[in-house]
C-alpha cells in the first residue's frame, strides 16, 4: 500500500459507510467486527476495522467506548483526476444522493471541471478532471 488512506471513524454506521462507498466506487470491502477482534469494548457486530480496497481506499471503524466519532471540519477529500470523466462525474452523483452538493460538478473559468458534495455521512469530497 501506498500514500495517504484515510480512516474514518463512524457512530455506529460503519458497516453501512463503507458499504456505500463500496457501491460508489466499486472496489473489495473487506469487515472485521469487535466479535472478530475478541474485543469487548464495544456491540459484537460493531465494525473494529474495515477497509475497501480498490481505486478509492478507505479505512473504517465504528467507535468503542469513550472514543470521538467522525466529525470533519474544515478538510474534504480530492478526487480530482483519479479516474476517467465520466467516472468521476457518476461518483459526484451518487455521492450527492441523500447528501449535498455544495458546487455542482460543472466547467469552471480556469478551464477544468471540478465540484464539491458533502456524502450523506459528513465526507466532503472534491472531484474534478481536466478539459
Amino acid at each position: 500500500m501506498t500514500g495517504l488512506t484515510p480512516y474514518l471513524h463512524f457512530a455506529g454506521d460503519a458497516r453501512e459507510a463503507l458499504g456505500f462507498y463500496r457501491d460508489v466506487f466499486g472496489g473489495v470491502l473487506v469487515l472485521n467486527s469487535f466479535g472478530d477482534f475478541g474485543r469487548t469494548d464495544g456491540p459484537a457486530d460493531a465494525v473494529a476495522h474495515g477497509m475497501l480496497q480498490g481505486s478509492v481506499e478507505l479505512f473504517a471503524s465504528d467507535v468503542a467506548g469513550g472514543e470521538e466519532p467522525l466529525v470533519l471540519r474544515g478538510i474534504l477529500f480530492s478526487l480530482l483526476g483519479t479516474a476517467e470523466p465520466a467516472e468521476l462525474e457518476r461518483w459526484f452523483a451518487a455521492l450527492g444522493e441523500g447528501g449535498e452538493v455544495l458546487d455542482p460538478l460543472a466547467l469552471k473559468p480556469w478551464g477544468d471541471h471540478d465540484g464539491q458534495v458533502r456524502d450523506r455521512f459528513g465526507v466532503t469530497w472534491l472531484i474534478g478532471y481536466q478539459g
